[in-house]
């Protein structure tokens, strides 16, 4: 059988393409290794300046609402996460403190150091530099805000504990470092006067100098949806024992939390500022 063979010159041009393809991937690889080098060689990009306070004139603070439990921040953007649990961080303003929008944003309240006779403590959701967001204790439930931290005028802690509130099953639990230290039942609110769902905290501790339900009252930063006054107060919701042992496991209060003696004397001995989050 006759076999054709191929020409020199044939042969000649295949090696010629294979070794042009075999040189051009080699300086591919050669200049793809040194790009990486020059990318690699670069330093990294400085972090990002934490935002700066919008300056606010001494008339601006004085037209500017106070952020307590008898106000309303008519400017503030809600809890994004209302039943996320917190990791217990809170702070404390040693002086007034203005409250922004956002980190570098418009202010919108001044919340003070101290109310209802005690320090105002907040808890935190949500950190960036320089920067904290926190629940305020004014209405609409839920109220939040940044105050400027760099500048070294607040005082920060953590609490271990987490009250949680189930209004099915109307029982109240407290956690320490997540794990529970006690379950009582309670009462709640009525269904014309609902006890607010949401995430809240413990304002503040206050000892009627007479007695006539409970020894210990616990205002919460919530109010109720219904009443915009109870009592002479703001609809402030709270926390506090009730003679009647019969109420608890029942819906039969205004909205505050009624509980046994034991579950009021725990909960009475957590940090101001504890998270407290109430869900169905």
């Amino acid at each position: 059988m006759y076999v054709r063979r191929r020409s020199t010159r044939t042969t000649i041009a295949i090696v010629a393409v294979i070794t042009a393809a075999l040189t051009g991937l080699v300086l591919l690889v050669i200049f793809t290794n040194r790009k990486v080098d020059r990318e690699l060689a670069k330093p990294p990009a400085p972090p990002a300046k934490p935002a700066v306070p919008v300056e606010v004139t001494p008339k601006q603070l004085a037209a500017l609402p106070l952020s307590t439990t008898w106000t309303k921040v008519a400017k503030a953007e809600l809890d994004p996460q209302p039943f996320a649990p917190s990791d217990g961080l809170i702070v404390h303003p040693k002086a007034s403190k203005v409250v922004y929008s956002e980190p570098g944003g418009p202010p919108i309240a001044v919340v003070p150091a101290s109310q209802l006779d005690n320090p105002t403590w907040l808890p935190v959701i949500e950190s960036k530099p320089e920067w904290m967001r926190v629940l305020l204790p004014s209405r609409p439930n839920g109220s939040t805000g940044w105050i400027y931290t760099g500048d070294g005028k607040i005082k920060q802690t953590y609490s271990p504990y987490q009250v949680r509130i189930n209004l099915t099953s109307r029982r109240l639990t407290l956690l320490k470092d997540g794990q529970e230290t006690g379950s009582w039942p309670v009462a709640i609110g009525t269904k014309e006067t609902p006890t607010p769902l949401g995430r809240t905290f413990l304002l503040a501790s206050l000892s009627p100098p007479e007695v006539t339900y409970s020894p210990v009252i616990l205002p919460l930063g919530m109010h109720s949806e219904k009443l915009q006054t109870y009592d002479g107060g703001p609809g402030t919701v709270g926390l506090h024992g009730w003679p009647d042992k019969s109420a608890f496991g029942h819906a039969v209060s205004h909205g505050c939390v009624r509980l046994p003696k034991d579950g009021l004397d725990a909960v009475s001995h957590i940090p101001l500022g504890t998270m407290i989050i109430i869900n169905q």
